[in-house]
Formats: C-alpha cells, sequence, structure tokens
C-alpha cells in the first residue's frame, strides 16, 4: 500500500547567481582536478612530482647566483629546455579535465544549468591553461626572486622576467587549447594521453629532421620554417620577435617578423573552434 507525502514547495528566494558564476565553479573544480585536489592521493603523485622537476633549473639557477656571483638559465629558456616535462604534464593532466564528462555522459547535466558550450569551453581552457602557466611561471618568478635577493652585479633583469611570463601565458595557452582539444576526441583517459604524447613527439622529432633536411640542400630560408613545427619553439619565435632575446634552438635562427605570431593566434582559434565543435556533438547525443 503507497502512501501520498505533501512535503511542500518551497520557492527559491536566494540570489541568483547566474552563468558568470557557474562558469568560475567550473573552472575552480577542473583547475582543482587538475592538481588532483578533492581526489585520491595517487592522483596528486603526477601533477605535483612534474611541479618539483620544474624547480630543480630554478634551484640550481639560485645556487649559481650565490656561489658563483653569476646567472643560471635565461628566462627566456626555461619553458624551452623543460618542454618535455610541461609535454607530460599536458599529456598526463589534459584528460583528467575532458575525459570524466564524457565517458559519464554528464555534459547534458551541466548544459541544464545557465552554461552554454562557450563558458563550458571557456572554463575548462582557462582551468588548464592556469595549471601549466604556474608551472612555468612559479620557477620564473623563484629565480627572479633569488636574484633580487642575491643581489648581482648590475640591474635585475625585470624586462626578461616579464616578458617570459608572458610567453609562459601564451605557450600555456596554445598547448591547452590543441591539447583538451585532442583529449576531448575520446572518453577514455589512456588513449588522450597517449595522443597528446604522440603528437608531441611527433612535431618535436620532425622539426630538426626537416630544419636538417632543408639545410643540408641550402635552404636556409626554409630551414628557419622547420622549427616552428614544434609549439614551444614556436612561442620562442615570437618571444625573439617582441623582446629581441636570444634564440632557444640548437642552430640557426627563426623567421623574422610577425608571421610566428600570427600563425600561434590561428593555431589557438583552430583548437577552441574543434574543442567547441567536439563538445556540440557530444552534447547533441
Amino acid at each position: 500500500m503507497s502512501e501520498i507525502y505533501d512535503i511542500g514547495y518551497r520557492h527559491y528566494d536566494g540570489p541568483r547567481l547566474g552563468r558568470g558564476y557557474s562558469t568560475r565553479a567550473l573552472t575552480v573544480h577542473s583547475l582543482r582536478g587538475v592538481f588532483g585536489l578533492g581526489r585520491t592521493a595517487r592522483s596528486k603523485i603526477m601533477p605535483f612530482a612534474l611541479g618539483f622537476i620544474m624547480l630543480l633549473p630554478a634551484i640550481v639557477s639560485i645556487a649559481m647566483m650565490a656561489l658563483m656571483k653569476q646567472r643560471g638559465m635565461a628566462y627566456s629558456g626555461l619553458a624551452v629546455y623543460m618542454q618535455t616535462v610541461v609535454a607530460i604534464f599536458l599529456a598526463a593532466q589534459a584528460p583528467t579535465v575532458v575525459a570524466p564528462d564524457l565517458r559519464f555522459r554528464v555534459l547534458p547535466l551541466y548544459l541544464s544549468r545557465p552554461v552554454a558550450i562557450a563558458e563550458y569551453v571557456t572554463a575548462k581552457v582557462i582551468a588548464m591553461t592556469v595549471a601549466l602557466f604556474l608551472l612555468v611561471a612559479v620557477p620564473l618568478t623563484l629565480i627572479y626572486v633569488g636574484e633580487l635577493l642575491i643581489d648581482l652585479d648590475g640591474p635585475p633583469q625585470t624586462k626578461e622576467y616579464l616578458g617570459a611570463m608572458a610567453m609562459a601565458l601564451l605557450v600555456s595557452l596554445l598547448l591547452s587549447s590543441f591539447g583538451l582539444a585532442i583529449a576531448a576526441l575520446t572518453p577514455r583517459r589512456g588513449l588522450g594521453v597517449a595522443s597528446i604524447i604522440a603528437v608531441y613527439l611527433l612535431t618535436s622529432a620532425s622539426a630538426p629532421v626537416m630544419y636538417a633536411t632543408l639545410e643540408s640542400t641550402n635552404n636556409s630560408s626554409g630551414a628557419a620554417w622547420a622549427w616552428l613545427i614544434n609549439p614551444f619553439w614556436l612561442v620562442d619565435a615570437v618571444q625573439v620577435w617582441l623582446f629581441s632575446t636570444t634564440p632557444n634552438i640548437p642552430d640557426g635562427s627563426y623567421p623574422p617578423g610577425p608571421l610566428p605570431a600570427i600563425i600561434v593566434i590561428v593555431l589557438i582559434a583552430i583548437g577552441l573552434a574543434a574543442l567547441a565543435a567536439r563538445y556540440r556533438k557530444a552534447a547533441a547525443r
């Protein structure tokens, strides 16, 4: 025998925080997930271990400044020299941002709230961008603080530090837009990790091979473009153009002018468009 209970209905009279608050909440939730906060201890091992590895060049640079009275790694070269660590961080953590929602098909629940596809994608990209930026910016800032405290001869390299921070943000946005787009192609985290690693290995390995091939045919102008296949060297080319820093490549130079910056903007737009298209398709199912 069933019974009906009158539990009443109460209207909500509190503040309606709207889409902006929902987007911020989703961003914070995704950022916490990147670093394993609120999850199991095993989820925290990889991001924090890679973060510690990124601090090692900063520690060595500070030791050189303190003991030998000379500067260590250049600010402009940190992201390039440590690109393997940054790429592993992206590959390991990007699928955790996008794969669970696709695997468990909870995207319609998000979109039933005042969150559209644009806000959803924006929140995910911002979270991943902030995580990658922190990975690079923290050791850069540590080196700069060490330089100020040790007080080396000459003025502090404030311009170089600020330029490196700007480029860290740019490379973080570029990697996030494309990394999340690749990871979102599959709901399986392992496949997402393997796909991002494969793309990075392809770009990092093919750039010097293409450069050497074109250089052997005396095509120096074409060889300079080969370095831009790698996203880290592509952003480094933008840094050279904007701040006149030394190119962080094994040999040769980058193409002059603003074309590398235009390529970066176009690639970011393509990555964001691909990610939005993937989620529109997933939401329509």
